[in-house]
């Protein structure tokens, strides 16, 4: 659907985000059974507790509140003195209790910020299972609906923004910066390909400051999906008010394939799902629990992304550079392990190694050795060519880097004697008032791309005089 661009900009979109992380803890949130997200068999990790058999007590997973409280932390959100779980009636065949248990009034964080975007709250609930609805491939063909019931209970935090994005862009930027948070601080894996990061968008459009009628859009499984969703909502809207049509508030879906939005059902209200407090689980103070304890959570967090990005920057690197290190851990740390090994500072050695580990490497490579090849390119024992020679050698077979250029002719001729011999037999066989640069470059051919090239410039300057 496409609507003239004149149109868009009359009316204002706003957007909130409601997204769901599973945690990375052993067991699941209210029982021991194993939180496995790359367990392939159906219904096994299962237990008469996260299933809903009757009799069956939940017991508080407290590492799972640890996490959401550290990253309440990272956000600079309040952390809560009180909290409770409370369930959240509803019937659908993922949740085999009839209830979902997830916490309404009191959340573990209040407020906070990520990106420019204002949080409104982060809580814990539990997951549901997982549905399969008509699956054909080589070895199955299902033409029902089956479930699987490993995912259920999984710990699943849920962080929801203040309506306050404006842009599909903007969405999709909080949500990327959201799952390298949640990387940096180790407690959730995130692979939304996998279903462990599921984004959702509150939508609205209207003119002026007052808010539209709100959609919310699910099934958003990529950062892709969720631009392109919100883009595609904007515009239904839109061309839905154009026409005097009203905007329902309803849950829409994504289909990807198609790259529009469609109906489910109408959108519930908090009510509707009927929050009572659970009688099976106690009421915490956050303060009476020593691992809960400010302190000791503060001094769990690790440096964080726009740390990182600071600190990174002030090695005078490119911006793109540094948000490979800061997006890319791996490549990050061997940076930092070359900076270190080069004097860490901002000097020319520490640029043209991030120019190397960027445009060179493919695979990760043994710091020393590929500190020693900028040291010796910075020397001028080692031209660029010959450098991402040994590179590649040093990525496919290992070694070390100055006996590699030894034994492959590699290492630079800067020897002013030497070089002024070669610069004799080619002016004998060139023109002497040719341009210096191809002079230079036939010096370059002769001695099969070793001679060092600022030498030759020198010498043949004093030649020149």
């Amino acid at each position: 659907m496409k609507i003239e661009n004149s149109k868009i900009g009359n009316y204002r979109l706003t957007v909130g985000l409601e997204i769901h992380a599973e945690l990375n803890t052993k067991t699941k949130m209210f029982c021991d059974s194993k939180n496995d997200p790359d367990e392939t068999r159906p219904n096994v990790n299962i237990c008469p507790v996260c299933m809903g058999y009757p009799g069956a007590l939940p017991i508080i997973n407290k590492e799972a509140l640890i996490r959401v409280l550290r990253l309440g932390l990272a956000v600079g959100g309040e952390l809560t003195d009180y909290t409770e779980f409370d369930r959240k009636n509803y019937f659908y065949p993922d949740i085999p209790k009839g209830y979902q248990i997830s916490q309404y009034k009191y959340p573990l964080v209040k407020g906070g910020e990520l990106s420019g975007v204002k949080i409104t709250r982060v809580h814990l609930e539990e997951d549901t299972a997982k549905s399969m609805h008509g699956i054909e491939n080589s070895k199955l063909k299902i033409e029902n609906s089956l479930l699987d019931f490993n995912r259920a209970g999984v710990p699943l935090m849920e962080l929801v923004t203040e309506p306050v994005i404006r842009s599909a862009e903007e969405a999709a930027k909080f949500a990327k910066e959201l799952q390298l948070l949640l990387i940096y601080l180790g407690i959730a894996e995130v692979n939304m390909e996998k279903g462990e990061m599921r984004v959702e968008a509150n939508i609205s459009v209207s003119k002026g400051d007052k808010l539209g009628i709100k959609v919310e859009v699910k099934n958003l499984n990529s950062f892709r999906s969720v631009e392109r969703a919100i883009r595609y909502e904007f515009e239904r809207q839109i061309s839905l008010l154009e026409t005097g049509d009203k905007v329902v508030q309803e849950t829409r879906g994504w289909d990807e394939n198609k790259a529009e939005t469609y109906s489910q059902r109408l959108k519930e209200e908090s009510h509707d799902y009927r929050y009572f407090p659970d009688p099976d689980l106690p009421r915490i103070f956050i303060k009476e629990v020593p691992e809960f304890a400010l302190k000791t959570l503060q001094e769990s967090l690790p440096e964080l992304p726009w740390q990182k990005r600071e600190q990174l920057s002030k090695l005078g690197i490119s911006k793109e550079h540094v948000e490979i290190y800061v997006t890319q851990p791996e490549w990050g740390s061997l940076f930092e392990e070359a900076v270190a090994l080069l004097g860490g500072s901002t000097s020319k050695l520490v640029t043209l190694a991030s120019n190397y580990i960027t445009s060179e490497l493919k695979s990760h490579i043994n710091v020393e050795q590929f500190s020693e090849v900028i040291k010796m390119i910075s020397l001028g024992e080692i031209s660029s060519k010959g450098a991402k020679e040994i590179i590649k050698i040093l990525q496919e077979e290992g070694g070390v880097a100055r006996n590699i250029a030894e034994k492959n002719n590699l290492m630079q001729i800067s020897d002013r004697e030497i070089l002024k011999e070669i610069v004799e037999e080619v002016l004998k066989e060139e023109d002497a008032n040719a341009p210096v640069q191809y002079l230079i470059g036939q010096v370059i051919k002769k001695s099969k791309g070793r001679a060092n090239p600022q030498i030759l410039q020198e010498i043949f300057q004093d030649l020149l005089k």
